[in-house]
């Protein structure tokens, strides 16, 4: 049988102990919002990290692998770089390769993506009319990656009640814990 001890736990803290774990478990989440704003500010990109969420870019990328991306402006963009780009009207990212380079003689560059186990270019996936993508399109650009270890993120989107629970799980953790 499922034992309840921690409701005890909770039920003996006073107000202030019960307060300072609040506070505690605030300053955990006020730490990681700073260092994902940090990380933003020195890579460039608005999503310094992200998972790659299909088998697209298999087998240079995993479905469930963690990628690093920067975006620093002053680099170009090259024909074989991997990049994480935006389509208007999508909500998801998509990582793919740079397959075509087009660049005006005004210096104004466009290109094109092919995930790397797909049959066909991008062309399909970008907004009706659109033919190549603009710099104004990429997120990030792939510097390293973990593998597999954003299979995590997979899961709570896939499985929402898997979500809320772990949730519950480390929010009770903080409360609980009193060291």
């Amino acid at each position: 049988m499922l034992s309840l001890d921690f409701l005890d736990d909770v039920r003996r803290m006073n107000k202030r102990q019960l307060y300072y774990q609040v506070l505690n478990f605030g300053m955990i989440v006020s730490s990681a919002l700073m260092i994902w704003k940090g990380l933003m500010v020195i890579t460039g990109s608005e999503s310094p990290i992200v998972v790659v969420l299909s088998g697209s870019m298999e087998p240079a990328f995993h479905r469930g692998d963690l990628l690093f991306l920067t975006n620093r402006v002053e680099d170009p963009i090259r024909v074989g770089e991997i990049v994480v780009f935006r389509i208007e009207g999508r909500e998801i990212p998509i990582v793919h390769r740079v397959l075509k380079i087009h660049e005006k003689q005004n210096g104004h560059i466009k290109f094109l993506t092919k995930g790397d186990n797909n049959a066909v270019d991008d062309r399909g996936l970008y907004k009706q009319g659109q033919h190549w993508l603009e710099k104004k399109d990429v997120v990030g650009r792939a510097r390293g990656f973990v593998p597999y270890i954003g299979i995590v993120t997979i899961l709570m989107n896939d499985y929402p009640k898997f979500k809320y629970g772990v949730l519950f799980l480390l929010g009770l953790f903080v409360l609980v814990h009193r060291e």
